[in-house]
């Protein structure tokens, strides 16, 4: 029981918070901001990986 009280207790990582906020900026990005920087949806998740370890 010890690992749960422990696992939920743990204040979550700095870099959950900056995952998502890149996580909406690059969903709050236009189709046409997308296409000049040649992006696609499904390369989102990589990108804000990228992103928050910065």
């Amino acid at each position: 029981m010890a690992f749960f009280t422990e696992l939920f207790s743990r204040p979550r990582p700095q870099e959950t918070a900056r995952y998502r906020a890149a996580l909406a900026v690059l969903n709050a990005m236009s189709n046409a901001d997308r296409a000049d920087i040649n992006i696609k949806p499904a390369d989102f998740p990589r990108i804000a990986r990228e992103m928050s370890m910065r």
